[in-house]
């Protein structure tokens, strides 16, 4: 693997989920690998799981880490031929040229502005840094993809999955923010991928990329979608269409104990208790979140050592 910025970089899911399995159960069985290299990890916007699992991952592997924080304080350049006589004082070629003579791997975390689509989707940071970096590059979530949380999620399932093929539900929940649809996107990237029956709801309006949806199948009826699920992975994401807008913030969307039924409970984290689900949810022994969280690292490790291991 030379980068990791979608899950089309993995050769095979299932291979992958089974490898980091096996990283959970022997997390040091690798720490030769990351041996005197370094990970830098750059945050565009904060962090805590991320932050704090990719590290972890890392330090399994026997790497040494370097965390930079981006702020309003040094402020880079992305645009090409730009007259840099404004704010931003250095620019993208330079800096990641620089950051590579510091790292073996460089982690980078970039949200979208919510403003410009077309932007947004031209993933212009994470791929400026692929651009102009000369070490091997990892998405610690961007515009549109969270593939690291993704492979997370697809552990989690494939441990707590009782049946071969499980009914996997991804629900729309209210937030009075505007948030991403990048967990939303690989989350449905990797269902799509996966032995599962999987099917997405939301209120109408709320229809995401349709060149990530595809085929799968989508409702408007919360309550029919989750008849009979295994899992339910709940997630709020703004408006597609009016781009990065909130134009529902529909209550009766929050998920419930009586909703849920004998489902397990999936979300990323953090979560707003109940605006987007209750706390009954959130503390009955039906919650995976902690797990998801934790299974953060392994899903880190295995992309690292995938890198690592390609030299």
């Amino acid at each position: 693997m030379k980068h990791y910025l979608t899950l089309n970089d993995l050769t095979s899911i299932e291979t992958a989920i089974q490898e980091a399995m096996a990283l959970k159960s022997d997390p040091y069985k690798y720490k030769y690998l990351g041996a005197q290299k370094t990970l830098v990890m750059l945050f565009f916007n904060a962090s805590l799981r991320t932050r704090l699992s990719t590290e972890k991952a890392a330090k399994h592997l026997g790497m040494e880490v370097i965390v930079l924080n981006v702020t309003d304080s040094w402020q880079l350049e992305f645009e090409a031929g730009v007259v840099m006589n404004l704010e931003s004082s250095e620019h993208v070629k330079e800096a990641a040229q620089v950051i590579s003579q510091y790292a073996d791997i460089l982690a980078v975390r970039a949200f979208p502005s919510l403003k410009n689509k077309e932007k947004d989707q031209s993933e212009w940071i994470l791929t400026s840094f692929v651009k102009y970096a000369t070490v091997p590059v990892v998405n610690m979530e961007s515009a549109t993809g969270h593939p690291l949380q993704a492979l997370a999620d697809a552990i989690t399932i494939e441990e707590l999955k009782t049946k071969k093929t499980p009914k996997v539900v991804l629900s729309w929940a209210p937030h009075p923010k505007a948030l991403p649809h990048a967990v939303a996107n690989s989350f449905i990237e990797m269902m799509q991928a996966s032995d599962v029956n999987f099917s997405i709801v939301h209120p109408q309006g709320y229809d995401l990329d349709p060149n990530i949806v595809k085929e799968t199948p989508v409702s408007y009826l919360q309550d029919k979608a989750l008849e009979s699920a295994d899992f339910v992975y709940v997630k709020n994401w703004s408006n597609y269409q009016a781009y990065g807008e909130v134009t529902s913030q529909d209550a009766s969307w929050m998920m419930t104990k009586q909703k849920l039924g004998s489902a397990i409970f999936m979300h990323c984290l953090p979560v707003r208790r109940n605006v987007v689900v209750e706390d009954a949810v959130l503390d009955s022994e039906q919650s995976a979140v902690i797990m998801q969280s934790n299974n953060r690292t392994y899903a880190a490790q295995l992309v690292l050592k995938k890198i690592l291991e390609n030299g």
